[in-house]
């Protein structure tokens, strides 16, 4: 057990003394009553103040652990109730994924809402009707459930975008919710959905956090795919090889454009550096790096684009000629085909085995200065050709996926990192990619929301968009640290590399309607 420093004594009291001995009432039906003495800890406050990017490290003054949403929103209400001569502001923490203290909470209380006790999850599959899942986000992640489900859902995901290699067919993750359950800046507990309370579930899906808090989501599990078909049981993982970045890319688009194609597309840029026996990410088997090895390719740059076909194996004869008909038509070093058979189940937690493998070396627990960027597909190659490329609706979403170990103790790798990030977006001004402010032309939908839902800018103060008592109802601009920032998408890829790691992946802008993510002009 770790024991805060001393500077989070006296912290710890007034907390205790603000909190722990008052009874709150919830905005359930029930009106159940309960304390927050119980609830509240004060000995994980270190792990509550840093986050998977190993960057900032900001305890709060507690720690606050819901059974319940009901708690939840019993906590907000309450201190939404002590109105503005508190500073006190809230921060819901799920995995510990962000990258730059976006879930923490600075003298404030971080919700560890790993905490919530998991109800059944209730898959629905009503005869013509597209099935859907509800229950709350911990139950979603059994392994029974991931074999039914594309994609599992975070409600941190549903905060930011949720976008992964199957969003060119799907949307992201927030475009496949039918129903959301949201605590309120105002300690509010509310269903929300397109019919009601739609102003709220538009808000709360890609909104930061800002609007609210997701305690519940109800999920389409297969958007505009027939039930049976989506019960699938094998997955084939494919890796192929590139040489020519303009080869890479046009199959890309060509395979997210295609009527028939696969259900995962995903590109990864190597910098071969140290070289490709040492770069190969995720062999499928021990001698995939000795047959990579085989190419002259040290010290090039390589492109990898990843692809998976989902399929019943009372079916495999006709994916097999399907996955073989479309890899003819792919333009990849022909040499460099990797590929292998999973279960869907190990296809979805391909992340957290790599994720196993850092750890055990210890290089897990290391900053990760991650830079996300949408890019339009019309600047993803050199500007200074004279080919006209029209209008498009493809973009690509870029990450530089750093780790920075320390060398002999020092941060020189995290200082190159955060150089080569400031050098990327200098290269995307200098290039006209002209990045809006993060909302854009939305931003007073933005303030407006943030009005009516969270007035006292008590929740998610860590993505520094608005600082509690800086709230006017008539006008308001974003804080100096934020438009620093506002470069950096929100989407976290949750994957990580010991080497520098860049990938593109393409998607289709279609069906981003929720107003969230850095856009261009």
């Amino acid at each position: 057990m770790k024991t805060p420093p001393p500077f989070f004594s006296l912290l710890k009291l007034a907390t205790a003394l603000l909190l722990g001995s008052l009874a709150m009432h919830t905005t359930d039906s029930d009106d159940v009553t309960f304390s927050l003495r119980d609830s509240l800890t004060f000995h994980d406050l270190l792990d509550a103040g840093r986050d998977f990017g190993h960057r900032y490290r900001l305890p709060p003054a507690a720690v606050f652990h819901p059974k319940s949403p009901s708690d939840v929103a019993a906590a907000v209400g309450h201190i939404f109730r002590m109105g503005r001569r508190s500073e006190l502001t809230v921060a819901a923490r799920g995995r510990g994924h962000s990258l730059h203290g976006q879930a923490q909470a600075p003298g404030g209380i971080v919700i560890q809402m790993g905490s919530l006790k998991s109800t059944l999850t209730r898959v629905h599959a009503g005869a013509g009707k597209v099935p859907y899942a509800d229950g709350d986000a911990q139950a979603w992640a059994c392994s029974s459930l991931l074999d039914r489900l594309p994609t599992p859902h975070r409600r941190g995901t549903l905060s930011n975008a949720g976008v992964s290699g199957q969003a060119f067919r799907h949307g992201p993750q927030i475009s496949n919710v039918r129903q959301l359950e949201v605590v309120t800046g105002r300690g509010e507990l509310l269903n929300c959905s397109e019919k009601e309370n739609p102003d709220l579930f538009h808000a709360a899906l890609g909104g930061l956090g800002q609007f609210g808090i997701i305690t519940a989501p109800r999920s389409s599990s297969s958007p505009r795919r027939k039930w049976e078909d989506e019960f699938f049981v094998q997955v084939r993982w494919i890796r192929v090889l590139y040489e020519d970045f303009a080869a890479f890319t046009e199959d890309q688009e060509m395979l997210i454009s295609a009527e028939k194609t696969f259900d995962y597309v995903e590109g990864f840029v190597m910098v071969n550096r140290t070289g490709i026996l040492n770069n190969w990410r995720s062999s499928f088997y021990p001698q995939d790096p000795l047959r990579a090895a085989q190419f002259d390719y040290d010290g090039k740059t390589l492109f990898c684009l990843e692809m998976a076909k989902n399929f019943n194996p009372t079916a495999a004869q006709l994916a097999h000629q399907e996955v073989e008909e479309l890899l003819s038509r792919l333009r990849h070093v022909r040499s460099t085909v990797f590929q292998t058979e999973v279960t869907y189940v190990a296809f979805l937690d391909r992340v957290h085995a790599s994720a196993e493998k850092l750890r055990s070396k210890g290089l897990w627990e290391v900053p990760h200065p991650w830079l996300n960027l949408f890019v339009p597909a019309s600047r993803i190659w050199d500007n200074r050709t004279s080919a006209v490329i029209p209008d498009e609706e493809i973009f690509y979403l870029v990450g530089f996926l750093h780790s920075a170990p320390p060398v002999d103790g020092g941060a020189g790798n995290l200082r190159r990192a955060l150089a080569q990030n400031e050098r990327i977006l200098s290269f995307c001004r200098s290039a006209g990619i002209k990045w809006m402010t993060h909302f854009g032309l939305r931003w007073e939908t933005v303030v407006r929301r943030k009005m009516a839902y969270d007035p006292m800018a008590i929740l998610a103060p860590g993505q520094r968009i608005f600082q509690k008592g800086c709230l006017c109802r008539n006008t308001y601009t974003p804080s100096s640290t934020y438009i620093a920032r506002m470069h950096i998408t929100c989407v976290h890829v949750l994957c990580a590399y010991v080497y520098t790691h860049i990938y593109a992946q393409a998607c289709m802008c279609g069906w981003v309607d929720h107003g969230t993510n850095c856009k261009w002009s």
